[in-house]
């Protein structure tokens, strides 16, 4: 504890602890946004899925409906694809909104402040994008972005009613649409096909995450925040199954070069089509949301930010240097869990701890990973 924190009123103190964690609504803690956002719906993969694919897909019960998923927060599995908490948990804290429960799982429930229609393992492509590339057998859900859009529209109706009642009631509302995008990429690359491959696909897919946030526009949507994709070659699973050839091939955080250099292409794409779309929907505020940017910054100082084992090391795997085993992945027979996540920015080898999520929704909520500004 700082000296000056001693003198400090317990009332004061735990409003401090509060906004440091992201847990207080932001105008508690020393600015308020620029809308007093009342909803929020998020859309993408599992990086923001709270429990879509749970109930979706036989497969995901041997995956994240068993131990240790969720065990740091939740103490129980949720269907969120880590230890706790995901960004998009993080952000609703942060504005003074409930945990958004998933679409799947929210009949018979009022979802005027928000519902997460993100399904793990979705793509921003349709189905037959992967049979064309031959990659079809790899998906793990066809419940893409396109379908999840479907599921916002037909549940606008019950949100708002009437054209004037939408109008309004966007204008306080908050559209996470993303992270989506990685696991077209991550199906073509396990598929074994090659990064210049992948570079064709970029525009498409980029385009597809831009399609979506045009179509939330068109259906009210002011305030948007779409996200990039994280730095893959930093992923265990991709330092494993991928690894390169010799010390070259890695950077001084101990991440592939290549890999971070086509997710940062990815983004980079994605951020000429936002800036398209802000030009043809003035009236819309469209965030970009440099996750690469967030994960790079414990990436290269990860003791900064607690991760006393690295960034690369997973806490729940099943052995290997990264301590990521395919055949043993977190949760199945042959895997273990570390005793500290907190300490782990690497979850299970594709997905991040609660620990390292809430770095990111940190940086996006005050730091320079957000543009425009969220706040």
């Amino acid at each position: 504890m700082a000296a000056s924190d001693k003198h400090m009123p317990l009332p004061a103190l735990a409003a401090a602890l509060l906004c440091s964690l992201a847990l207080a609504p932001v105008a508690q803690c020393g600015g308020a946004p620029p809308q007093n956002y009342t909803s929020m719906f998020s859309f993408g993969d599992s990086l923001t899925d709270t429990g879509n694919l749970l109930v979706s897909s036989p497969l995901s019960n041997h995956i994240v409906g068993r131990y240790p998923y969720g065990i740091t927060y939740f103490h129980r599995p949720t269907g969120r694809c880590s230890d706790g908490r995901l960004v998009v948990d993080f952000l609703a804290q942060a504005f003074g909104l409930p945990l958004l429960p998933p679409y799947l799982q929210s009949k018979g429930k009022d979802l005027r402040r928000g519902v997460n229609f993100a399904v793990g393992g979705a793509t921003a492509m349709d189905p037959p994008f992967f049979q064309e590339i031959g990659a079809s057998d790899k998906l793990w859900t066809n419940l893409s972005l396109s379908v999840q859009l479907g599921w916002f529209e037909q549940l606008k109706p019950s949100l708002c009613g009437s054209p004037k009642k939408c109008k309004d009631y966007f204008s306080k509302s908050l559209f996470l649409v993303g992270e989506i995008g990685g696991n077209d990429y991550n199906y073509a690359f396990f598929k074994g096909k090659t990064l210049d491959d992948a570079k064709t696909y970029v525009p498409t897919v980029a385009g597809a995450v831009t399609d979506a946030t045009e179509r939330l526009i068109r259906a009210g949507a002011t305030h948007l925040v779409v996200p990039g994709n994280l730095p893959m070659g930093c992923s265990s699973a991709y330092l494993t199954l991928h690894p390169g050839r010799n010390s070259t091939d890695y950077d001084t955080a101990g991440c592939l070069k290549t890999y971070n250099d086509f997710a940062q292409h990815h983004n980079a794409v994605l951020q000429q089509k936002l800036q398209a779309l802000r030009a043809k929907y003035p009236q819309a505020r469209i965030m970009y949301a440099d996750y690469y940017g967030a994960a790079m910054s414990f990436a290269k100082n990860p003791k900064q930010f607690g991760f006393t084992q690295g960034p690369l090391q997973t806490c729940c795997g099943g052995g290997g240097p990264y301590n990521f085993n395919p055949k043993a992945s977190c949760g199945v027979r042959g895997s273990s869990v570390c005793t500290d996540p907190s300490a782990y920015a690497n979850w299970d080898g594709v997905h991040l701890t609660e620990a390292a999520y809430h770095a990111i929704a940190d940086s996006i909520l005050n730091g320079p990973y957000t543009s425009p500004r969220l706040l």
